[in-house]
């Protein structure tokens, strides 16, 4: 082979590219999230345990290495991301960032390296409007958020492309000045709906909402039973952020994977672990209603409380599915590993140090 047979080249993708390739679009994301749950399901995807290095346990400061690969695409990812909720108060700086490789798995080339922090965002919210899909109430025109960083904003814009019914927006933060920012940031991205700062008012956010949202790092009982209305839907995103009376007045509760969820530390594995949940009290997981075999919403009055963890397969299936339209978008820069393989550079000799 020559030289040139044994260069391995690769796209690197910023934030920035993805953004100006149009990849914040979440019917992409909920398409590739719904056929990444299908694929899973049938037996085409490798999703081995994450690996979690924490270096301080009373905060929480860690990095993730989350591996998958699906089958059919004949594509191996992994997210790298790193969570430093200190990051906030200490240097207000975000709390999370991520970095995406993709590599084929005819050779195991490396084919892609993207900014994972997007991403990661968008796939949040979209888990949350694939389950919207099913099982928010049809016409619903209310959405109310506890909580208002990045993926309370991703979520109202994933809400908004699976609900084009909904109206207005309620957003309840820890201060105003964070409801004021919400507002400021979104509104020019959701014309004509009405975004409303409740002064911190976490019921006026939730009481009238058809959709429900609890978007924050707290680990408090912030959501109310009494505030969810009958026929709501509720999207839970974070931790312990609800009283165990919202899953109880609950008549389905959902979640992307319930034997994953039951072990870490949201508000339905302390239900669980205090003996206050069983399994039985679970409807289903969201792949078993995208491929029909469980219902979606029922009746109007059905209350529905969904609960995502993060599966690394959708996250890789909606980074493949970014790479795919930054390419054909011209977007991104090839970098190169290797020219060749290393005894074959002409100059060897000079780089050998002794």
């Amino acid at each position: 082979m020559s030289q040139a047979e044994h260069a391995i080249r690769f796209t690197y993708l910023s934030q920035e590219d993805l953004l100006e390739a149009g990849c914040l679009d979440f019917r992409l994301a909920i398409e590739a999230a719904e056929s990444a749950l299908l694929a899973h399901r049938n037996g085409d995807v490798l999703f081995p345990e994450k690996i979690v290095q924490i270096f301080n346990q009373e905060t929480q400061e860690r990095i993730n290495c989350l591996p998958s690969t699906l089958l059919l695409e004949k594509v191996c990812g992994m997210k790298w991301v790193s969570v430093f909720p200190p990051n906030v108060p200490r240097f207000g700086l975000q709390n999370l960032t991520a970095l995406f490789i993709l590599s084929e798995i005819e050779r195991g080339f490396p084919i892609a390296v993207l900014e994972g922090t997007l991403a990661s965002n968008i796939r949040v919210g979209a888990m949350g409007a694939l389950a919207a899909k099913h099982f928010a109430p049809t016409d619903a025109r209310v959405i109310g958020f506890i909580g208002s960083g990045e993926q309370a904003k991703m979520h109202l814009l994933a809400m908004k492309t699976a609900c084009p019914t909904l109206a207005e927006c309620r957003v309840s933060a820890r201060t105003a000045e964070e409801e004021q920012q919400f507002v400021r940031e979104l509104a020019p991205l959701v014309p004509g709906m009405e975004l409303v700062a409740t002064g911190t008012d976490g019921a006026r956010a939730m009481e009238e909402a058809d959709i429900l949202v609890t978007a924050t790092s707290a680990q408090a009982p912030l959501l109310k039973a009494a505030w969810m209305k009958p026929g709501s839907f509720y999207s839970h995103v974070g931790g312990w952020e609800d009283e165990y009376a919202v899953a109880r007045q609950c008549q389905k509760i959902v979640c992307d994977d319930w034997e994953t969820v039951k072990h870490r530390t949201q508000t339905l594995s302390r239900m669980y672990k205090d003996g206050e949940l069983s399994d039985a009290d679970i409807h289903g997981n969201l792949d078993e209603v995208v491929a029909g075999e469980k219902p979606g919403r029922e009746a109007d009055d059905e209350r529905v409380y969904f609960n995502a963890v993060g599966l690394a397969f959708v996250d890789v299936a909606i980074a493949l599915a970014m790479y795919r339209r930054a390419v054909e978008a011209g977007k991104g820069r090839e970098l190169t590993m290797q020219e060749t393989m290393i005894f074959d550079h002409p100059n060897m000799a000079e780089y050998v140090r002794w």
